[in-house]
Parts: C-alpha cells; structure tokens; sequence
C-alpha cells in the first residue's frame, strides 16, 4: 500500500522491533552527546515536553545540528518527538530535523488518523531522494478522544506508521484525574483499559506495540518485572527515560534462552510431524497457534543476533 509514494513496508522495515526508545532532552547538549555512546535501540531527541517553552527554538537548533553531524548508520536510530501536530511550533521542527539520518517522528498527543495524515503529507515534501521514508510513532491514548479513535485506524492506509505507544499523564490529566494508579501502584482501571485497546489496535494494524515509560527509574526489578509481564503480553518495546533503564528493557524484551529453546522444541514436534494439525510435547497437545508463536520467538531472537553483531 503506498501513500504520497511511501512504501509501507519500506517505512516500516525496522528490524528487529526496537526494544528500548530513550527520550533525551532536546536543549541538553550533555546529555545529547552521551546519549549516542547508550545501548538503547533508538534514541528519542524529544523537543516537546522535556524542553520548557523558552527553550524549544534552541532545542530545535541543537537536535538538528545532532543529526546533521551524525555519521549513517552508527549507533542507535535517531528519532525525534516534536510538538502536537496542530502547535505553532510542529511544522518548524519537521522542517529542522528531516534529513539522512532521521528514522522517524514520535507524535504526541495524536487524536487519530488524521493527524498521521498530516504529518506524513509534511515529509512528503521534506524528505525527497531519502534513501528510507521517515517513520512516524504515535503515542495515541493521551486525551480522551484519542483513546476513542483507536478504531479509526483499522481502516486508514498510513504506510509510515511504525507503531503505536501510549501515555498515562496527559491522559490523567485531560480527564481530570487526581490520580492514575491504584494505592497498590497499578494503573487505575481505566489506563489500563486504553493500554489494551493500544496493544489491540498495533496488532491489528499489523505495527509494533511499544510500552510507555517506567516512571521510576531507580526501581530496577521493578522495572525488569513489569517489562517482562509487558513482553509476554505482546508489547514488543518499551519507552525509557534514563539511560540505566535500556539494559533491562532490552533484555526483558528479548527471547530468554529457555524461550528460544522451548520454540525450537516445537518446531521440531512439528516437523518431525510433518501434515500433522497437532503434536503432543511434555503431555501438552499443541496446534498451529503454538507453531506460530514458537516461529515469531525463533525469528526475533535470530534478527536481535544479527543486529548485535553489527
């Protein structure tokens, strides 16, 4: 399906998923540098909520400069987070940013399709003789109407969508919550609810659902057992906003070794099986569904390899 000349495979030909985003403040010529030496799959320059108002022209400045003087194809992939499509200062940073060694836009605060529309026409423009279109991640459940829109996206042909996030705090407080966790610490029922209906919708769409961020950074084995339960329920990355949190996030969201030896196993069933609908493996009778899912945790764990010895 093509859209305005974008491929969308093409566009969406990161491979493996990414694993680890990490936002990096825009205005913060430190923590830009350092930055590029992380282990994290891709680097968010985010000029949006890090950055105070009197700062964003500078941050856009400084990110553009970044990209310009970053080498192709080293290190992490490049990402930026602009402002909400419909700010005064959207356009101005797609203008700044859009060139060689951009991979793609995160969008905040998208209310729906058409607001990928938007953004996909822009680079249309900026990016010609690019040698890969500019993906676009939204982070879609920010307001309440976003959150009610998901559906929309079922039926829209937006070849630059990578993926799909989502996002607790704005969400909060656009609806007027004193909160959005539980005294335990959980989400609140209805984060949780939207976070469904993202991981639903990515899937359905066919793109890569990526988890929001752990607030708290210091809390390590927390963040390594939320990440896995999120890994097992089909998110395959996570956003980070410190750098002692990539390591974990990647890991988590890596095939273990019993995984990838347990997918072998049953692929082997099945082969060894051949025209068979079901195998039996340890007492447990196993059908297609089972195969699948041991061929997608064979085929992640084989392109994380390859991309590792890059």
């Amino acid at each position: 399906m093509q859209e305005g000349g974008v491929d969308a495979q093409e566009a969406r030909a990161v491979k493996p998923p990414l694993r680890s985003l990490l936002f990096v403040p825009g205005d913060s010529e430190r923590k830009l540098e350092k930055s590029l030496d992380t282990s994290a799959d891709a680097l968010i320059f985010d000029l949006e909520d890090a950055v105070a108002p009197e700062r964003k022209s500078l941050a856009r400045e400084m990110v553009a400069q970044h990209l310009a003087d970053r080498k192709a194809n080293e290190g992490p992939q490049l990402w930026v987070r602009i402002n909400p499509v419909n700010s005064e200062s959207a356009t101005k940073e797609l203008e700044a940013v859009c060139g060689q060694n951009l991979t793609g836009i995160v969008l905040p605060k998208a209310e729906g399709p058409e607001d990928i529309r938007i953004v996909s026409s822009k680079l249309d423009e900026l990016e010609r003789g690019a040698e890969r279109p500019i993906a676009i991640l939204p982070v879609v459940t920010e307001t309440a109407r976003a959150a009610l829109t998901l559906h929309r996206y079922l039926d829209s042909d937006l070849p630059r969508l990578y993926g799909m996030t989502w996002g607790a705090e704005d969400l909060s407080a656009d609806i007027g919550a004193t909160a959005n966790r539980d005294p335990d610490g959980r989400f609140a029922f209805t984060y949780r609810m939207v976070r469904s209906q993202a991981l639903l919708a990515a899937t359905a769409v066919g793109i890569e659902a990526i988890d929001t961020v752990y607030t708290d950074f210091r809390d390590i084995e927390g963040l390594r057992e939320d990440s896995r339960r999120s890994y097992r329920e089909g998110f395959s990355g996570r956003l980070a906003i410190h750098p002692a949190q990539v390591d974990i996030i990647n890991e988590s969201y890596s095939p273990a070794e019993e995984d990838i030896a347990h997918a072998e196993r049953v692929v082997a069933a099945f082969e060894a099986n051949s025209g068979m609908g079901t195998v039996g493996l340890d007492g447990k009778m196993l059908d297609r569904p089972h195969l699948l899912q041991a061929q997608k945790v064979l085929s992640l764990a084989s392109s994380i390899t390859q991309a590792d010895r890059k």
